[in-house]
């Protein structure tokens, strides 16, 4: 090949390149926007953020995720109410089977002429076991005598989306349902059945969702109402006893079959891909000594390979695991026990602004976090409790710097 002709294909490499950069980036900054614009119930002169509700609980994906680094926060007034961001409140039985009337969760607002759902209200409380008590009002009647409820925190965003490129060998290699080994740890995988055969879930509490998009679009038709092709349903959570929600649903827009296109999902997706994982800090520090001699690493895996050989830093294993009874609600997923949790990404961990930890908020700090683990994590707490009030700290700051 002439020097003349590679340098030309290089330099027309390299535009291509430029241009797929400046497309992913595009489309970041349309996700992104997507993210933080408020939609508005339909029908709407602005139709392509129409389709909100009948009832839902935000008006966008920003209402519950403060920011890509931000947790679900509390903040105490004076009569110690608590006005909680990114709390939502999921309703199931033990199989995971949604309210009859109340559908999966609680639909704190309406579109105009209907009546929400109703509201929880959360009072701060040293003696209640998670730090609040919550009231919950409800406006359709009561709860089904199966049904329990569940707060639910959002989680940061930063580095969510690598969770999809971890390789599935890895996970299930780490999976060990029957505690062949007896060191207490029974982690198992959450496989989801689907018409191309068992998937891995890696999104939600209970790894119910096992993508990025399918996370997206849930978020989409569960707290906002929103329809798309992923889940075409323009009721979004209302059910077969909500007459007045299912005479109200509308669907599509200007712009496609639905509310929220797969363009919109991808572009969504698009930002979550663009906000990276934060350096881990060093893992010869005495903290990260601490974390992994108190046996927190067997869950909190600091790092898991990719297909392609690279490694995702987010300190699980993406397993599920029985963490005892006061961590068990009572609410359930398809296969999925209540008592059993995917073990949480610790990412953007620090203990800014009202953070809160676990999957309802219950611990103000990560000394109480490790202190409510128990079922499979009994022996990794028992030994945190073990050590000296100066290591417990130590081990606590390295977390925080997570």
């Amino acid at each position: 090949m002439k020097p003349r002709h590679a340098i030309r294909l290089l330099a027309l490499a390299l535009v291509a390149a430029q241009a797929a950069s400046a497309a992913a980036e595009g489309d970041a900054a349309s996700g992104q926007a997507l993210f933080e614009s408020d939609w508005v119930t339909a029908p709407s002169s602005a139709d392509a953020s129409g389709g909100l509700g009948p009832l839902y609980a935000a008006r966008s994906c920003a209402g519950c995720h403060a920011g890509p680094a931000l947790s679900g926060r509390f903040t105490e007034a004076p009569d110690r109410r608590i006005a909680s961001r990114g709390l939502v409140l999921r309703f199931a039985d033990g199989a995971g089977n949604p309210d009859p009337v109340y559908g999966h969760a609680l639909q704190s607002q309406a579109a105009a002429g209907m009546t929400p759902e109703g509201r929880a209200v959360l009072t701060a409380s040293t003696a209640a076991l998670r730090g609040y008590v919550l009231s919950l009002h409800l406006d359709r009647g009561a709860l089904d005598a199966e049904t329990q409820q569940s707060p639910r925190l959002a989680p940061p965003l930063l580095g969510r989306a690598a969770l999809e490129r971890i390789d599935i060998a890895a996970v299930l290699t780490r999976a060990d349902p029957d505690d062949r080994d007896g060191d207490g740890i029974s982690g198992r995988a959450a496989m989801i059945a689907t018409e191309s055969g068992e998937v891995l879930g890696r999104y939600g509490w209970k790894a119910e969702i096992a993508t990025l998009k399918e996370q997206i679009a849930d978020a989409f038709a569960l707290d906002m109402g929103l329809s798309s092709a992923r889940r075409p349903r323009p009721y979004g959570d209302c059910t077969p006893r909500q007459a007045d929600c299912l005479a109200a649903a509308g669907s599509g827009s200007s712009l496609g079959d639905h509310e929220v296109t797969e363009a919109a999902i991808e572009s969504v997706a698009a930002y979550l891909e663009s906000l990276p994982l934060r350096e881990p800090p060093s893992g010869a520090s005495t903290g990260a000594r601490l974390f992994t001699g108190a046996g927190c690493a067997a869950c909190h895996v600091p790092s898991l390979p990719t297909q392609d050989g690279e490694t995702v830093a987010a300190f699980t294993d993406l397993l599920l695991h029985d963490m005892g009874p006061d961590l068990d609600d009572g609410v359930g997923a398809p296969g999925v026990a209540s008592a059993e949790w995917r073990t949480a990404p610790l990412i953007a961990m620090q203990p800014t602004g009202g953070r809160r930890y676990m999957h309802d908020g219950r611990a103000a700090t990560i000394d109480a976090a490790i202190r409510a683990h128990a079922g499979e994590a009994a022996t990794a707490r028992a030994r945190y409790m073990a050590l000296s009030e100066a290591e417990r700290a130590s081990l606590a700051a390295f977390v925080s710097a997570l």
